[in-house]
């Protein structure tokens, strides 16, 4: 596959994008399946990984709808990337059923590659980076920090009103926190975990910085 037109493609559609799916997420989160990917995949596996890594938001509907590519466009790319029917096949598939919402009324059944994928995306949304991250989004869509009103439970959220939550710090109750339990690799899992430690850390302090303006 000629990788580098595809990592072209995907840049001109992420690129800058002020929602955190922009180009640099797409390169953590090809990172972050670099590091708990097995050594032993194919060079035709890498470059199916890295393609839907490089890929995975680019038909979001968070991205820009000006600048948002449609599947077909997607398809065309790795055509003519001299993507083969498989690989093709396989990262159209990935893309479109890796998202969390995607999997909220049901879980989506992926090949063991895009579960790689899938938990390097879950990786980049939890640590510093995700935190970081939770509140740029939220900043971009005008949700508040925090509110009065209680985080939902999992039965009370559906793929159709998931976004409908205003409030970040909720969202890490609703999400965030959960996400270590989804992984699907042992070092997904591992690396999960220590993120997620960090993002209980974080609100710990939030929260006592939010108690004492309550007091006054």
């Amino acid at each position: 596959m000629h990788l580098e037109k595809i990592k072209a493609f995907a840049q001109t559609i992420i690129g800058e994008d002020t929602t955190g799916h922009d180009w640099r997420h797409a390169l953590r989160v090809e990172a972050n399946a670099k590091k708990i990917s097995p050594k032993d995949l194919s060079i035709a596996e890498v470059e199916i990984i890295r393609s839907a890594c490089w890929l995975h938001d680019t038909i979001d509907a968070k991205i820009d709808p000006e600048k948002r590519a449609s599947l077909t466009e997607v398809e065309n790319i790795l055509h003519e990337s001299g993507a083969s029917d498989y690989q093709t096949k396989e990262v159209l598939y990935i893309i479109q059923n890796l998202s969390y919402s995607k999997n909220i009324d049901k879980k989506q059944t992926l090949s063991f590659l895009g579960q790689i994928v899938q938990d390097a995306d879950r990786l980049d949304a939890l640590g510093a980076i995700g935190t970081a991250r939770a509140f740029y989004y939220g900043g971009s869509k005008q949700h508040l920090i925090y509110d009065d009103t209680r985080p939902r439970k999992a039965d009370e959220i559906t793929e159709e009103n998931y976004r409908e939550q205003k409030s970040v710090v909720n969202h890490f109750y609703e999400k965030l926190l959960g996400l270590k339990d989804c992984m699907n690799t042992k070092m997904g899992r591992q690396l999960a975990k220590h993120r997620t430690e960090f993002m209980e850390q974080f609100l710990q302090e939030l929260f006592d910085e939010i108690q004492t303006v309550d007091e006054h």
